[in-house]
């Protein structure tokens, strides 16, 4: 039995609210159960300096927890002078997932920066912010679509993030955090809509896991991203 008594193959209950900041290309609010991260996205008109007369485009991110965001009181970063590792390494992973889904030539020397900030987290912060930084990439490429600065949609599919583990000795979906905290096994994966993967993360935090538990994983991994682009196309209609 879960602790919050899902089934094994059973999301929190998503919610994903757009526009939600009034000066961002693209915004919205995305909520997995607990889990509640606000994502934007800016377009800025020019590419980084590597990619100056290239002809291609970018998309990077930033994430950053709020203070309070957990059971305990977190420094900020910027107070620290210094990002924390776990920190670079998520919000590269958003970067990385959110390109995979992306026609650089497309989007023409521009860069758009997704920005994800978590406001209270119960496990799965990566992945909420890759699903909802998705939502506000694609609302701001719909502006430069309207606005005829590219000529064809740069976005090539969907892109979303769920987590799977081992909990209790059982592969469940979607982990928060009291499952997350004690999982013997423990997976991101980052999917196109149409399944292609993007990105898989997975370690053993107790005991070695097996090629068939992988497999279970994946299958999991499979019908949760599907029911999170569904939960996508929803709040874009």
């Amino acid at each position: 039995m879960r602790p919050s008594g899902r089934n094994l193959d059973q999301l929190r209950p998503i919610s994903i609210e757009t526009g939600v900041m009034r000066h961002a290309e693209g915004s919205c609010l995305i909520r997995c159960g607990d889990t509640h991260v606000l994502c934007s996205a800016s377009i800025e008109d020019r590419p980084p300096p590597f990619l100056k007369g290239s002809g291609q485009g970018w998309v990077t991110a930033e994430y950053g927890m709020l203070p309070r965001a957990t059971t305990t009181r977190n420094r900020r970063e910027a107070a620290a002078g210094k990002q924390g590792g776990r920190t670079v390494e998520i919000q590269r992973l958003i970067g990385r997932a959110l390109r995979a889904g992306v026609d650089r030539r497309a989007l023409g020397e521009r860069q758009i920066v997704i920005d994800c900030d978590v406001i209270q987290a119960d496990g799965g912060t990566r992945c909420a912010a890759i699903t909802g930084g998705w939502v506000a990439l694609r609302l701001a490429v719909n502006k430069l679509i309207a606005a005829k600065m590219v000529t064809s949609d740069p976005i090539m599919d969907h892109v979303a993030a769920v987590s799977c583990g081992i909990y209790a000795g059982q592969p469940v979906v979607d982990l928060d955090y009291a499952e997350d905290s004690v999982a013997g096994t423990d997976g991101n994966f980052v999917l196109t809509g149409a399944g292609r993967l993007i990105e898989v993360q997975m370690s053993a935090e107790g005991a070695a896991f097996s090629r068939a538990e992988m497999g279970q994983l994946m299958d999991l991994a499979e019908g949760g991203i599907a029911q999170l682009v569904e939960a996508q196309k929803a709040a874009l209609a």
